[in-house]
């Protein structure tokens, strides 16, 4: 990447002048490493004010959405659109492809574009939690229940401190019938977020033979389609959490 590439030759740089200055090679390594770790964080710096930019202005579109389908479908394309012109960077910076394609995916899946989802979900980070979760969703849906739960296993991987994910990897294995499954899978909730009372209550719940609710986890919930919310309309909520790019 161009980034790493600038930064490289700033450590070059600066091990040339030193050797230039009189000294060795080996003595022009720390003023190196310096010149590099300085270019790599600033050009870096730079992508991420861009991407940020650029994710606040898809913020602002999606936040005002209402219920007309033909200005749902124009904020959807307008959002789209600012997210692809951010795909330029992905040669500046390493992970920018793989972040951009999974926001694009998360808008195209809460719009109802499952095929366009998939697409850009395949070209995207597995440690977006969300875009994993949404692929397990996905999956489900499909009845392709080993996929499923390997999405799941990776949405809660890289998003252990999400109950949300938990409690809805168990809800798709109580719909096929895997209790035993969920029970494992709840009690491992409970181990990874032992302050986390809604998951204390679904675990009981389970173990006591109630239904498993999601109730506690709306609307984040609906966002994965597997429940409808009382008034059906898209919802944008960046997924994976905030990312470094490196």
């Amino acid at each position: 990447m161009i980034n790493l590439l600038l930064s490289a030759a700033a450590l070059a740089l600066a091990i040339i002048l030193t050797r230039l200055a009189g000294f060795s090679i080996w003595a022009g390594l720390l003023p190196g490493f310096i010149a590099f770790t300085g270019t790599f964080f600033l050009l870096g710096r730079r992508v991420f004010t861009k991407i940020q930019n650029g994710m606040g202005e898809v913020q602002k579109e999606l936040s005002t959405l209402n219920q007309n389908p033909r200005e749902q479908k124009v904020k959807l394309e307008k959002s789209i659109k600012i997210l692809e012109g951010l795909l330029p960077l992905k040669t500046w910076q390493f992970l920018v492809e793989a972040e951009i394609m999974g926001q694009i995916g998360i808008i195209k899946f809460m719009f109802k574009d499952v095929a366009g989802a998939e697409a850009a979900f395949a070209k995207s980070s597995s440690r977006n939690w969300l875009a994993q979760a949404m692929m397990a969703s996905i999956a489900f849906q499909k009845k392709d229940y080993g996929l499923m739960t390997a999405k799941w296993e990776e949405a809660v991987k890289h998003g252990k401190k999400e109950g949300m994910l938990w409690a809805g990897y168990a809800w798709c294995l109580l719909q096929t019938k895997e209790k035993d499954k969920a029970l494992k899978v709840m009690a491992r909730a409970v181990e990874a977020n032992p302050s986390d009372e809604k998951l204390k209550g679904a675990l009981t719940a389970l173990q006591n033979d109630k239904k498993l609710k999601m109730k506690g986890w709306e609307p984040g919930w609906w966002q994965l389609g597997l429940e409808s919310p009382p008034v059906q309309q898209p919802m944008f909520v960046g997924g994976g959490g905030r990312r470094r790019f490196r």
